[in-house]
């Protein structure tokens, strides 16, 4: 029996090394894109290193340091030639600072940032601005090779205007120096005057019946040419 208990242990364990490498070799493809975008690692002296290293729960892996949930807290793209910051860089919504110095960036990158409300370090090349400008953060820093941006600022308290939004919908930050209007429960349409829910029902209704009287009525159109040739 001892004999059979030492063989049966022999056979898990290497059983379950091929599970976890699995795991791990599934995990490693489930990263984000924008977090292998640049070839090499990140580096250990950077801003996106010390944050995460300093952070209880989170792991750098590439170019992204990130929570064990997977999200992305930090990014660094720094020196990694890039023009613009491409269709993956959405991926890093979550990101509560980024580093894009030491790249060829193009200047206005105010609707680049559009959902990246939880931003409060923002690391660019110092011919880069801020989006959203010096008034969307709390403090601009200029140095010789970057300008960092930080402490991103609410902008629904900072435009002083109380009716930027209709009397239905509410002001919510959008990304630095961005805002949208969302409507309140129970309101919809232009400027939320619309009261009650919008029907998903009877849009796709009208939409199937709509499409379906354009498609018979070209239906009947090339038949008719059919039989006139």
């Amino acid at each position: 029996m001892a004999l059979h208990g030492s063989g049966g242990s022999s056979f898990l364990v290497p059983w379950a090394a091929a599970v976890l490498l699995a795991l791990g070799a599934e995990r490693a493809l489930a990263l984000p894109e924008i977090c292998i975008l640049c070839p090499e690692s990140v580096r250990n002296l950077s801003e996106v290193t010390l944050y995460c290293k300093q952070t209880p729960g989170l792991m750098l892996h590439n170019r992204c340091c990130l929570n064990q949930e997977g999200t992305i807290l930090g990014l660094d793209l720094q020196n990694c030639s890039l023009k613009d910051l491409g269709p993956k860089f959405p991926q890093a919504h979550t990101a509560v600072i980024i580093d894009l110095q030491a790249n060829p960036l193009k200047d206005d990158l105010a609707n680049t940032f559009r959902g990246f409300t939880q931003l409060q370090t923002l690391i660019l090349p110092q011919d880069v601005s801020c989006p959203g400008g010096i008034n969307a953060w709390n403090t601009v820093t200029f140095y010789i090779n970057n300008q960092i941006c930080q402490g991103q600022r609410n902008f629904c308290n900072t435009t002083g205007d109380q009716e930027i939004c209709p009397e239905n919908g509410s002001c919510v930050p959008d990304g630095p120096g961005l805002l949208q209007c969302v409507c309140a429960d129970g309101f919809h349409g232009y400027k939320c005057m619309r009261q009650g829910y919008f029907s998903l029902l009877m849009f796709f209704g009208i939409l199937g019946s709509t499409t379906l009287s354009i498609s018979i009525l070209l239906w009947g159109t090339q038949r008719r040419k059919a039989k006139a040739s």
